[in-house]
């Protein structure tokens, strides 16, 4: 088993008009082609190209698709909001088991916020808000720290975002667990004194509502580079982990999350389970997968 990761920041090289700028073509050109390498070197048998957030809502993401695969000669496959929602349901659900009931999911990328809850492996609601992490950062904060002011109107904003999601999800009734996937969650819960990495997987992190607060009153305050020296966060996301905060205060608040449970599988295992699925059904390569 192989595990490699390369941190692009896409959503952090849009432009005012929303164009991905060719300093971030070139870094994703370069991240796929090393990805291509490293699968033919581990003689893969299947290799799954996909983009999210950053990349379905920039304004040149047909240009940028094009040029990714001239390049490399790889076609990404870009996936909705509402299918990235889905798949890292899919993963929740089978980590988690139909013991856990009705599941609601939220995870935090660098481009959007992914929400869903259901009983079964397809959430009854699946929904997505481009409320990531970097691009919060991104679009809102100029200074480091951010300035009060600015935390106090980004904070207004993710709320009005979500007042709308909040109610359909009411409608379904609380969660038998509340989980919380993706670095961000796992930042978050580490720095309020969940387990390291390092004590495994099966190890049960969780994030509290009251513990998020008092973090969130404690790192606004510090700088990017303050941050990345406390145990649990890295200088890669040092600089957007308070706006990543923000976002996952609102959210448990306008879900009336008290708890979340840190959920080790997300959208990676989700496209994998998916595909296996697919494959063992004995559908055409490729599809749907």
């Amino acid at each position: 088993m192989s595990d490699w990761k390369q941190p692009l920041r896409l959503v952090e090289q849009l432009d005012k008009k929303g164009n991905i700028e060719d300093k971030g073509v070139d870094k994703l050109i370069d991240a796929v082609q090393e990805a291509a390498d490293l699968s033919d070197n581990l003689r893969c048998e299947e290799f799954l190209a996909f983009a999210t957030s950053a990349v379905r809502s920039a304004t040149n993401a047909e240009d940028v698709l094009k040029r990714v695969e001239k390049k490399t000669g790889v076609r990404l496959r870009v996936i909705s909001g509402e299918e990235e929602a889905k798949l890292t349901f899919l993963a929740v659900r089978r980590w988690h088991g139909w013991s856990a009931g009705r599941i609601t999911n939220l995870d935090i990328g660098g481009g959007s916020l992914e929400m869903s809850t259901g009983t079964e492996e397809t959430p009854d609601l699946a929904v997505s808000l481009d409320l990531g992490a970097g691009r919060l950062t991104h679009e809102w904060f100029d200074s480091d720290p951010p300035e009060r002011k600015k935390i106090n109107l980004l904070r207004d904003y993710i709320d009005a975002e979500l007042a709308e999601p909040a109610e359909q999800f009411k409608a379904f009734g609380e969660a038998g667990l509340a989980v919380g996937t993706s670095k961000t969650f796992r930042s978050l819960a580490r720095l309020t004194g969940a387990a390291p990495s390092s004590a495994g997987p099966y190890v049960k992190r969780t994030l509290t509502a009251p513990g998020l607060r008092q973090l969130i009153a404690f790192i606004s305050r510090m700088t990017a580079a303050d941050r990345a020296e406390l145990e649990g966060i890295n200088s890669d996301r040092s600089h957007q982990i308070v706006a990543g905060a923000l976002v996952a205060e609102a959210a448990m608040r306008a879900l009336n999350i008290d708890k979340l449970e840190i959920c080790p599988w997300a959208l990676r295992e989700g496209v994998i389970l998916k595909w296996m699925d697919h494959t063992n059904a004995g559908g055409d390569e490729g599809e749907d997968a």
